[in-house]
């Protein structure tokens, strides 16, 4: 056996080994966006998710404004930090609404009470079917639609401080 043939098995690893560390430093992404950008906000009428809170439908999105729709839990630690971001925003002037995903109301109102609440109406969503109709692919996830009910950007996952100055713009394309 020549000695080039000898080494085969290892230069053949090697290149194996290469591509596969190629191809782990360069992931694809596996972000699952909507389908729905650009289209109406899918129709949806769902109940306060707390007594002191309004509910929530797709009509309310339709009303010459833009708005900010945030799909999220109590029970999503993302969530806890995402709502102070969201109360920067709301502090300046942004609608923030809120659906609340498979939550419980007492739930609910101790995160609200504990973290802040920046939202003008929560509706809940006790079985996921309007995340879902969204294309919502968890929590937090957000969602500009502008004011004609139409969903003009999604945000997957928390949107962060770093992440404020971006939605501001995204809102005011969506005027």
């Amino acid at each position: 056996m020549s000695r080039g043939l000898r080494f085969a098995p290892i230069a053949l690893l090697a290149l194996l080994l290469l591509a596969m560390i190629w191809r782990l430093s360069k992931p694809v992404d596996t972000s699952v966006r909507s389908n729905l950008e650009g289209k109406p906000v899918p129709a949806f009428d769902l109940g306060p998710a707390l007594d002191t809170k309004l509910a929530l439908s797709s009509r309310d999105l339709a009303t010459g404004n833009p708005h900010l729709v945030n799909v999220f839990a109590s029970w999503c630690v993302p969530c806890v930090t995402e709502v102070k971001v969201l109360q920067q925003l709301k502090a300046t002037g942004v609608a923030v609404e809120g659906i609340a995903v498979r939550d419980r109301p007492e739930d609910l109102a101790e995160f609200l009470a504990r973290n802040g609440d920046p939202y003008e109406r929560i509706g809940g969503d006790p079985q996921s079917s309007v995340q879902i109709s969204l294309g919502s692919s968890g929590v937090p996830e957000s969602f500009i639609v502008d004011g004609k009910g139409v969903i003009r950007y999604q945000h997957i996952g928390p949107i962060e401080s770093s992440d404020a100055a971006m939605i501001l713009r995204q809102l005011d394309r969506a005027r």
